[in-house]
C-alpha cells in the first residue's frame, strides 16, 4: 500500500518538475518581447517583467518535491559525501525532525497568507495590478509536496537503516548514489 502512495506522490513531483520546466520558455519570451520594446518603443511594456516574476515565484517553489526525490537541494557534504549509506540514512533520519519542522512552519503561515490574500482578492497594487493570491497559494501547495516526498525519503531512510532494499523508481536516488566532494 505504501509503495503504491510512494510511487504516486512520486511521479505527481516529478510530473510537476516536468510541467513546470516549461515555464522558462514563457518567461524568456516575455523578457525578450521586454527588450524588444524598450529598442523599438522606447519603453518596456508595463506587464513582462512583473508576470515573469510571479511565474518565477511558482517555478522557483513548485518543483521543490522533485527536487527531493532527486537528491538535488543544496548540501554541505564535507563529512556527509564520505559517509557510507547507511551512515548517511542515519543523519537523514536524525535531521529530518528540523526538515519536519521547517515544512510544518511553511505550510501553516504560507497557507494562512494565500488565505488571507485569496479572501482580499489580493493585487500587486503596480500599474498593471493583477491578482498575486495564486502565487501565494502555490507555496502551501509545494510545501504539501515536499512534506509527502519528505515521508517517502524518511521511510527509504529507514528502509536502508534496518538493511531492506529501495526501490529507486519509488524512493528516488538513493544516498549512495550522490557524488562525493
Amino acid at each position: 500500500m505504501f509503495l503504491k502512495f510512494a510511487r504516486a506522490v512520486t511521479t505527481l513531483n516529478h510530473w510537476i518538475a516536468r510541467t513546470a520546466a516549461w515555464l522558462i520558455l514563457p518567461m524568456f519570451a516575455m523578457l525578450l518581447i521586454d527588450v524588444a520594446m524598450r529598442y523599438a518603443v522606447g519603453r518596456p511594456s508595463i506587464w513582462t517583467s512583473e508576470l515573469t516574476q510571479l511565474v518565477f515565484g511558482v517555478y522557483g517553489v513548485i518543483a521543490g518535491g522533485w527536487l527531493l526525490a532527486e537528491r538535488g537541494h543544496v548540501n554541505v557534504d564535507i563529512f556527509y559525501g564520505a559517509y557510507s549509506v547507511r551512515r548517511k540514512a542515519l543523519v537523514d533520519v536524525c535531521t529530518s525532525v528540523l526538515f519536519f519542522l521547517f515544512l510544518a512552519v511553511l505550510i501553516w503561515q504560507g497557507s494562512s497568507m494565500a488565505w488571507e490574500s485569496a479572501m482580499k482578492m489580493e493585487t500587486s497594487q503596480s500599474i498593471w495590478n493583477p491578482q498575486v493570491w495564486p502565487v501565494k497559494l502555490a507555496v502551501p501547495v509545494a510545501g504539501v509536496l515536499v512534506l509527502l516526498q519528505g515521508i517517502i525519503r524518511l521511510v527509504s531512510d529507514v528502509r536502508v537503516l534496518m538493511g531492506l532494499p529501495n526501490d529507486e523508481a519509488v524512493f528516488g536516488k538513493q544516498a549512495s548514489d550522490q557524488p562525493a566532494h
